[in-house]
């Protein structure tokens, strides 16, 4: 084995080919695969950067710019013996390691004296250590479900692994994964590309593409973007969709754009029915008019160049035609019974059968109707939330369960309902994620939120509470809803009340909340848990006090106050002040009363949160020259209990907005 060398640099590209990977993962695999890999070079002391790290549905790829040809030599101490056990000791060590007693060396540690050796490692080369981690690190890529490719109880992959090209510069690093042993080839594009063809890290790519194979997906992305403006006819656009251009994106290797096109009589249908069948049925593109109607056109995207003789545009709309004859014949078919004629069906619809003699969506809505009126909503909001779960029964949610709450909302409009009850069932299931706006009405708001909490009082009730990482009824999501339509809806309840005294559940969101205001909303912990302190179930006026917080913090006088404040409580807390009466007769003239008169002369506004801070902030000044010429432990104990109160008044009346004790200072 060749001595390894740190001096010279070398490239390393890894691929990974698989079958096609379900889009949706694939991100979150790239990223994993980025991570372990720079981590296993520092747990092996090898310097280096992954450059980057792409993928199309049928390849993992990774690519280092450079790395050292091996690792530095080392140094290891081995200990031996005591050196007071003599000289026949080292002898013995030293015989046993290779080498002379005089090349020993005396350690000193907390036991005494040992002898020693200082042995040369030197480095390995990096292509062995590659060998040995990179099997390890393909079957480690974190998969929301795998399988066994070879034999039962064997290895585990998403899907099978059909070939591994890992090239050291030109060498193949040597290892073997899943039964498949690396080389330096790999395959194009399914039906356009050469399978098994030999590359080299500087043609890699250009090899890919002249098998109809591009790997950087946000080149397949600006590719998508660019076709589709080249056939969508002039005046016209596409409905933006970035959710489905991240899946096509990853689903196609040379992605192409085609124009096609539908009966215009299908515009009859609601438009949401429409673009949920080209989108969630084809993974089409609609195409609006310039006035934002939908026009009679959907943009397909192939995975092949061209479409020369159209067959593929006239597959799509043979298919989608099927599709909206269906949707058509749902649509007339529902309109024979009315969503208020359909309430009673709900019994026969299980919501959740653990839920035993409740377990319907009959019973979800009685509920949901009680809190709809708890919450304070109108006759039409409560109306909203009795019809809000009947198109459950209707074969267009059937056949299109992506519509739920829509076809809900549609059918309410179409039958005669007042549009605020339409509009309220067909929001009701927002907001879906941190990025879906929350319903555009109070009533669509007070339904949203009366469904959510009743979904989330009724799962901890038996127990179906989220645990780690299983979220198996989506409850985070529900309570992030509930989140977003109290902070950012026109619902001024507080929080904690509705939650039906389940501590658990209180617990949960408190958790959530948490996370709300730190990860989506960007505030520091520190501001979240200070802001908390005081109370968190008021979740508007929260918001209002972590604003204000974050913006007054960066100003001269605020951490230092904070840092005061902190001192405050733990002086309170190691004098095991429990409360007691304030004498201002007993303040002695100066710093102390000084801080008192400062104190009591700052009137707050209790609304106006960035003002009253600030005001606050005044105090430093008095604060410091308080804690500087005044010993608060005086020995006096009628004086010392005196200060005591003062300084637990301070608390107590300027940490209603934050408790400042909680701020991280320097």
């Amino acid at each position: 084995m060749a001595k390894a060398t740190t001096k010279a640099r070398s490239k390393f590209l890894l691929e990974i080919g698989v079958e096609e990977i379900p889009d949706w993962m694939i991100v979150p695999a790239l990223a994993h695969l980025k991570k372990a890999f720079a981590d296993k070079l520092a747990e092996n002391r090898l310097e280096g950067e992954v450059e980057w790290a792409d993928a199309t549905a049928r390849r993992l790829a990774l690519f280092v710019n450079w790395l050292p040809k091996g690792q530095a030599d080392s140094v290891e101490t081995i200990s031996g013996p005591p050196k007071a056990a003599g000289e026949g000791a080292a002898q013995g060590f030293a015989r046993k390691l290779g080498v002379t007693p005089e090349q020993l060396e005396t350690m000193s540690t907390p036991k005494g004296e040992y002898f020693s050796y200082k042995k040369s490692v030197p480095g390995r080369p990096t292509i062995d250590i590659l060998a040995e981690i990179l099997p390890q690190l393909i079957l480690g890529i974190p998969w929301p479900k795998t399988m066994f490719w070879t034999v039962k109880g064997g290895s585990r992959f998403i899907r099978p692994i059909r070939w591994v090209l890992a090239l050291f510069d030109t060498d193949v690093v040597p290892f073997e994964v899943a039964g498949v042993k690396s080389g330096n080839t790999t395959s194009g594009h399914r039906r356009l590309g050469k399978s098994g063809f030999k590359v080299t890290i500087s043609n890699y790519e250009a090899r890919l593409l002249a098998n109809h194979v591009i790997l950087r997906a946000a080149d397949r992305r600006q590719r998508i973007l660019d076709g589709i403006t080249a056939v969508v006819p002039e005046g016209m656009r596409v409905k933006a969709d970035e959710s489905l251009l991240d899946t096509l994106t990853y689903l196609t290797e040379f992605p192409t754009p085609i124009l096609g096109g539908f009966d215009p009589s299908y515009l009859s249908l609601p438009a949401e029915v429409l673009v949920t069948v080209m989108r969630h049925h084809q993974k089409n593109f609609s195409v609006e008019a310039a006035d934002g109607s939908l026009a009679p056109h959907f943009v397909a995207v192939m995975n092949v160049p061209g479409d020369p003789e159209g067959f593929v545009r006239s597959g799509n709309e043979r298919v989608l035609r099927a599709r909206f004859n269906d949707a058509r014949f749902f649509f007339d078919v529902d309109q024979k019974r009315k969503l208020a004629d359909r309430v009673d069906d709900l019994r026969a619809v299980t919501y959740q059968k653990q839920l035993a003699d409740q377990a319907s969506y009959w019973h979800k809505t009685q509920r949901n109707v009680a809190l709809t009126a708890e919450l304070g909503g109108n006759a039409n909001a409560q109306r909203a939330a009795l019809l809000a779960k009947c198109d459950l029964t209707n074969e267009m949610v059937k056949e299109f369960t992506e519509l739920q709450g829509v076809v809900g909302g549609l059918y309410c409009r179409a039958q005669g309902e007042p549009e605020e009850v339409a509009t309220a069932v067909y929001d009701h299931y927002k907001p879906v994620s941190m990025e879906d706006s929350v319903p555009r009405t109070e009533s669509g708001q007070i339904v949203a939120l009366a469904d959510k909490l009743d979904t989330l009082k009724e799962c901890f009730r038996i127990g179906l509470a989220p645990t780690g990482s299983k979220d198996p009824f989506a409850l985070r999501r529900a309570a992030q809803g509930v989140l977003k339509v109290l902070i950012e809806g026109q619902i001024d309840k507080p929080l904690v009340p509705l939650l039906g005294g389940d501590k658990t559940l209180v617990d949960f969101f408190e958790d959530r909340v948490r996370y709300y205001f730190r990860e989506v909303r960007g505030y520091r912990y520190d501001e979240v848990n200070a802001a908390m302190a005081p109370g968190w179930s008021d979740l508007k006026d929260l918001a209002r006090r972590l604003e204000a917080l974050s913006a007054v913090r960066p100003t001269e006088n605020f951490e230092p106050l904070a840092a005061s404040f902190k001192r405050i409580r733990n002086i309170l807390k190691q004098s095991n002040f429990a409360g007691g009466p304030f004498t201002e007769t007993l303040l002695e003239v100066g710093p102390e009363r000084e801080l008192f008169e400062a104190s009591n002369a700052l009137q707050l506004s209790g609304s106006d949160y960035r003002s009253d801070l600030a005001l606050i902030g005044t105090l430093r000044p008095h604060v410091d020259l308080f804690f500087d010429k005044v010993l608060v432990n005086a020995q006096d104990p009628a004086v010392r209990a005196n200060r005591l109160a003062l300084l637990d008044g301070m608390l107590t009346k300027f940490s209603k907005i934050a408790d400042f004790s909680e701020i991280a200072t320097a």
